[in-house]
């Protein structure tokens, strides 16, 4: 508790970490169960996504991030990959999200679990494999392109934060939301495509006309993967003030989605 008598926010889910914890390894394992390579697809997903956009946007598209005199296929490549690995964590929380509580109804009735703990979760298994797939893109850039700046990699945790708080709001969000608005679990492949052409994955946000880039500019994922590039494959200094709103766009949607979904959650009972 506050001074003030009032609760102080994710103290709750802060003293469960244990059971956070067991929840995402179960999370993990349902969703490579059954399959023969199991968690090797985490590699190979991210792998095989890659090669078919390089095909597409690389090879007849011939796209680009920097100026073709600096930038070889190969490059072009690492640093799609980069863009790539992080969008598929909000793609993979936005897939997952709506279904989740309904997948779950069984614990909905037992009113001492706290369910908040369950999309937290998902979002943590989908963390493991937003580490798996950096170790990828930077050991590519590393070893086939021009290498990733020192500097860079240390400053990539601070710049990563706020889209972990952003997939884990989401989580929240749209896990609340869909036990009430089924068709969002139908939507959700539609919105993951719109929002992969509108944060720049596969080029550089110098192609967007001024007019569509005065409301891009307020996707605070598309300046994570901007800054992620720009920072660690390219060697750029750090933007503080675009930092500073993926921090600020971040915590806002984290706090929005546990609201909403603490909110919520006593109709999930009536519902389910």
């Amino acid at each position: 508790m506050s001074p003030q008598g009032q609760p102080i926010p994710f103290a709750g889910t802060a003293r469960r970490w244990d059971l956070w914890w067991q929840f995402t390894v179960r999370a993990v394992e349902a969703r490579y169960r059954g399959s023969m390579l199991g968690i090797l697809w985490a590699v190979l997903n991210p792998l095989l996504m890659l090669g078919v956009y390089y095909v597409v946007f690389g090879l007849i598209f011939s796209g680009h991030f920097r100026d073709p005199a600096v930038e070889n296929e190969t490059e072009f490549a690492m640093t799609m990959f980069l863009g790539l690995t992080l969008y598929m964590l909000i793609a993979d929380t936005l897939g997952v999200a709506p279904l989740l509580i309904v997948a779950n109804a069984n614990l909905v009735k037992k009113v001492v679990f706290p369910l908040e703990i369950l999309p937290l979760s998902q979002a943590g298994g989908l963390w493991l494999n937003l580490a798996i797939g950096l170790v990828l893109a930077l050991g590519g850039a590393a070893i086939f392109g021009s290498g990733v700046s020192l500097a860079g990699l240390a400053w990539l945790p601070v710049i990563l934060l706020p889209l972990l708080m952003l997939s884990a709001g989401l989580a929240w969000l749209f896990a609340a939301l869909g036990v009430f608005f089924r068709d969002l679990a139908q939507a959700m492949p539609f919105v993951s495509q719109v929002l992969l052409y509108a944060s720049a994955v596969f080029f550089p946000v110098s192609r967007i006309p001024a007019p569509i880039w005065a409301i891009l500019k307020w996707n605070p994922f598309l300046q994570t993967v901007v800054l992620a590039r720009e920072v660690v494959l390219w060697a750029m200094p750090v933007d503080l003030r675009r930092l500073g709103y993926t921090y600020a766009a971040g915590l806002a949607v984290l706090l929005a989605g546990r609201w909403v979904f603490m909110r919520l959650r006593p109709a999930f009972a009536d519902v389910i």
